[in-house]
């Protein structure tokens, strides 16, 4: 077992005193009113006084308590501010665990740089603790699995953080294929496949291969270009880890000529080519606020969130990938720099819920507090980007999943 860090130690000090633990036997949903001194419901204007009542697991009803009373039998939480939960539209949590020892860091496969093959729902560990951690700070469902590092490293899932297994946990078992243009491939292969201009010819003409395969009449079965062809038909998406101008641009020209659905991930430059990436219309993936500059990140701003609302470029914020641990960010605590750094507040709180599920094509059950969705919330004791606000009340699928100030 490698040998923990200072920093490890006392993350794990922390982790233990703030009651992390694995998820305990869900409970049969319940008839719960949530009371909060002002309620975001992203489907409208704030809530002053407002209530959330659910029934069955749904949102049942939502409006102030002036006009909303709250039946006999419901049990109340009341809390300053409630948001709906906070979707991660990019992570590698449950591939990537908490222990940062080899058994539970499943994100990258390195036998093969060109792996799209593998699915993100035959590694992911709904019982992970680090899922639990996410959890007890308000995030309640991640965009995750297979993570950068890979010319195509694997596909990914959709999940609610509440669960004992995958199958209880997931929305979507196969959302995205992740692929990575830059240096960082090269470095996790043994100098294969090379300079730039080689992973992108080899990009392309696993492409063409695929269009190919996807021609024939009864082709032998290939796994790899069957998830390819997935992505060329458009029933799964390609997500590209591409930070520097030339990556990004290079994901631009892929997807123009194949004209695969593009979102890039990352783009730590991307203030520097607002006008082509509004012209293109992809969606972002934004690096964390609070990235290290250094290598492919190395200009990396505080300020590119506000840069991209401000063009009207669509994106949403990620956790990401850390090689140590708790290993994984939290994406709201990211957020909360981009709105310190010119983010608009109703902006940053659109990205982490509503425009996040809209993302994700999972707006139908979650993102807003609205009649007959999913009832994800999350109780504040304060403003939910400031950073000593304790997430005191997680509710995902209407059960209390986690109720202790943290």
């Amino acid at each position: 077992m490698r040998r923990f860090s200072i920093i490890s130690a006392l993350f794990f000090l922390g982790w233990m005193l703030a009651g992390c633990s694995a998820p305990v036997a869900q409970l049969n949903a319940q008839n719960i009113a949530v009371k909060g001194g002002i309620v975001y419901t992203m489907a409208g204007d704030p809530i002053e006084d407002g209530v959330v009542l659910i029934r069955n697991g749904r949102i049942e009803r939502v409006g102030p308590a002036s006009r909303v009373s709250i039946p006999d039998g419901y049990e109340v939480f009341e809390a300053p501010v409630v948001t709906p939960g906070i979707i991660d539209t990019r992570s590698v949590v449950g591939l990537a665990g908490i222990l940062n020892i080899p058994h539970d860091q499943d994100q990258l496969e390195t036998s093969n740089p060109f792996q799209p093959d593998l699915r993100a729902i035959d590694a992911y560990n709904a019982r992970e603790d680090l899922v639990v951690w996410l959890r007890n700070l308000g995030v309640t469902t991640v965009h995750t699995g297979h993570g950068p590092g890979a010319l195509a490293s694997g596909q990914t899932l959709i999940a609610k953080t509440w669960g004992q297994t995958v199958d209880e946990a997931v929305i979507n078992p196969a959302a995205m294929v992740a692929f990575t243009l830059g240096p960082s491939v090269s470095s996790n292969f043994g100098g294969s496949p090379g300079t730039r201009s080689r992973m992108v010819s080899m990009l392309r003409a696993e492409f063409i291969k695929a269009q190919e395969y996807m021609a024939r009449v009864n082709p032998t079965r290939d796994l790899k270009m069957e998830t390819m062809v997935k992505v060329l038909n458009g029933e799964m998406r390609a997500m590209i880890h591409a930070h520097q101008v030339s990556e990004i641009m290079s994901a631009l020209r892929l997807q123009q000529e194949f004209g695969f659905d593009l979102v890039l991930e990352g783009a730590s430059e991307a203030y520097l080519l607002i006008d082509e990436l509004k012209e293109a219309g992809v969606h972002i993936i934004l690096h964390p606020t609070m990235v290290r500059t250094r290598g492919e990140t190395t200009n990396a701003a505080f300020t590119t969130a506000a840069r991209l609302a401000e063009a009207g470029i669509p994106f949403t914020f990620q956790s990401g990938f850390e090689g140590y641990v708790p290993k994984t960010r939290v994406v709201h605590f990211e957020t909360a720099i981009a709105v310190a750094n010119g983010l608009p507040f109703e902006h940053g709180l659109r990205a982490l819920t509503i425009d996040a599920a809209r993302f994700l094509g999972i707006a139908d059950r979650t993102g807003s507090l609205e009649r007959g969705k999913d009832a994800d919330l999350v109780l504040w004791e304060g403003d939910p980007f400031e950073y000593t606000s304790r997430v005191c009340t997680v509710i995902i699928n209407g059960e209390p999943a986690s109720t202790r100030c943290q």
